[in-house]
């Protein structure tokens, strides 16, 4: 493992309040992906009362439940939007999955009627129908540009893209933004929104390497990754895509 090339600044923000189903590990896949090619990963853990310390090139947020959500909002909200915001408007990229999805959206209504403002990164909110209807639960398939993706998803709110937003994917099993539309994510710039947890990275060599490319893009456009032998991730993908039903 070989780290003599550029600095690629990554913000993980709220890993302790964010980190279901293994969000964790998209964090430990492009960092070794990274360091893998020479590009040395730079990353900073924002823990809930922190402050962005300067600029970054990549953003990555896992999902939570709704009382860890309710924190990141205040976090996010009242301490952090401007940096990020400003840094996505000058081309940083960023994985957000499922709460973290919700909440670089517009808002999220939970179930009980409450309300958490968003960033408005996606053109999107976010609906909680009640602890009455059931949550869209399991194994996940999609296609995504000429490809597919895998995962895993446990949501209750149902996401509705605006009319300025595009879909991630299309769902080909499971349910995807909202179990009606065969929408699954959002992308806006070099931002990804998505449901898939699993984590999603590692099993998805592809769509990581999408986003080293876009945050590079920025930090680094000269620097061209070098391919990977991705026997094992490529093993596992098939794997999902057997325990979802399908080949």
């Amino acid at each position: 493992m070989t780290t003599s090339g550029p600095v690629l600044r990554i913000a993980y923000l709220y890993p302790d309040l964010m980190n279901l189903y293994a969000d964790r590990g998209n964090v430990t896949c492009l960092e070794r992906r990274c360091a893998w090619r020479g590009v040395t990963p730079k990353v900073q853990r924002l823990e809930w009362n922190d402050r962005l310390a300067g600029t970054s090139d990549l953003y990555v947020i896992g999902g939570g439940q709704d009382r860890q959500q309710q924190l990141a909002s205040e976090g996010l909200t009242t301490r952090n939007a401007d940096q990020i915001l400003s840094d996505l408007g000058d081309g940083a990229a960023m994985l957000a999955v499922c709460g973290g999805y919700q909440l670089m959206a517009h808002r999220y209504r939970a179930a009980d009627g409450s309300e958490l403002a968003g960033l408005g990164v996606f053109d999107a909110e976010t609906l909680h129908p009640g602890s009455d209807v059931p949550r869209c639960i399991g194994n996940v398939v999609c296609d995504w540009k000429g490809s597919r993706l895998v995962g895993f998803e446990n949501h209750g709110g149902r996401t509705y893209l605006g009319s300025t937003s595009v879909p991630l994917a299309q769902v080909v099993r499971g349910h995807g933004n909202n179990s009606e539309d065969g929408t699954e994510g959002a992308v806006a710039g070099s931002a990804i929104g998505t449901y898939l947890h699993g984590s999603v990275l590692p099993k998805n060599p592809h769509l990581a390497d999408h986003i080293i490319r876009s945050a590079l893009a920025r930090a680094a456009p000269d620097f061209n990754l070098a391919p990977l032998d991705d026997a094992d991730e490529w093993a596992a993908h098939r794997a999902a895509l057997r325990v979802a039903g399908l080949r």
